[in-house]
């Protein structure tokens, strides 16, 4: 994956979604990567629902997870595909103030907010995002699983008397999870994550702190 004398490729690898606006997006965020790098071999590849999968392209290089913590995905998709192999696989883009500073930029004037999430069972990816939830002071609340639903938190404030509730959408991209956010009940829901020009410089620092780690 690697020419003699050139930079490691860029291995970017997103969840993967079937929502096609999802998927823009996605690419979208590498191709804005790819352009703050020129020269940069930049590849895009997923751990699930898309192709090609990180076990079909992951043979080398500098592999950087397009994901908001560190589960199941990162723990053993991507690991496995990088196990055997010259691959170095770089810490998941979230939790990093990068994206805090995303979501406050974004967050409207409100007397309540809520940290909303996919939704796991794996405890390190919630302890991840039950941590952003802590900086922001506010509950955290997930698009799946079955407790501590979105709409029930929102509904819950409103109950307590807030009259304006905004969503601080911790989603990286449009998706299932991200439009049920619009369902339940807030007043608004900031965009997801990838559209923020700051997650590109993102990738791009955690490939480069890898780089240095890794001494390649």
């Amino acid at each position: 994956m690697t020419m003699r004398g050139a930079r490691p490729v860029l291995i970017a690898v997103a969840h993967g979604t079937r929502s096609a606006s999802g998927q823009v997006q996605i690419r979208e965020l590498v191709t804005r990567v790819a352009r703050q790098r020129p020269g940069l071999d930049v590849r895009l590849c997923y751990a699930d629902v898309q192709r090609p999968r990180v076990g079909e392209v992951v043979d080398g290089g500098v592999v950087v997870p397009l994901l908001l913590s560190a589960g199941h995905h990162v723990r053993v998709d991507i690991a496995d595909a990088a196990a055997g192999t010259p691959a170095v696989v770089a810490e998941p883009l979230g939790p990093d103030r990068v994206l805090e500073e995303s979501l406050t930029r974004h967050l409207p004037a409100a007397d309540a907010v809520v940290v909303a999430a996919a939704g796991s069972k794996d405890p390190a990816w919630r302890a991840s995002v039950e941590q952003v939830g802590a900086d922001f002071g506010a509950p955290v609340a997930y698009a799946s699983g079955s407790d501590r639903k979105v709409a029930d938190v929102v509904a819950a404030l409103r109950r307590r008397g807030a009259r304006r509730i905004a969503i601080a959408a911790y989603l990286l991209a449009d998706g299932h999870f991200y439009r049920t956010l619009h369902r339940a009940g807030a007043d608004a829901v900031t965009p997801p994550l990838s559209l923020d020009p700051a997650v590109a410089s993102l990738v791009l620092r955690r490939y480069d702190l890898t780089m240095a780690l890794s001494r390649l």
